[in-house]
């Protein structure tokens, strides 16, 4: 299912197709995620998250600092 991993600059509203591929991995979890899935990434961070889980996880990781 998932072939070849993805490139992507993330900005905000939309990301960029750096490398074509089929997936990239959460920052977190390292769980794999379908391009067409992508829903939750860092513009900041240029990291992609799984679901809203792990980007809350990352959010509140980021405000101890």
């Amino acid at each position: 299912m998932y072939e070849k991993k993805a490139k992507l600059i993330f900005k905000h509203n939309y990301f960029e197709i750096a490398d074509e591929g089929d997936y990239v991995l959460c920052a977190i979890s390292g769980k794999k995620i379908n391009i067409k899935n992508l829903s939750y990434w860092n513009v900041d961070l240029q990291e992609a998250y799984y679901s809203s889980k792990e980007a809350n996880q990352r959010y509140n990781q980021q405000k101890k600092k």
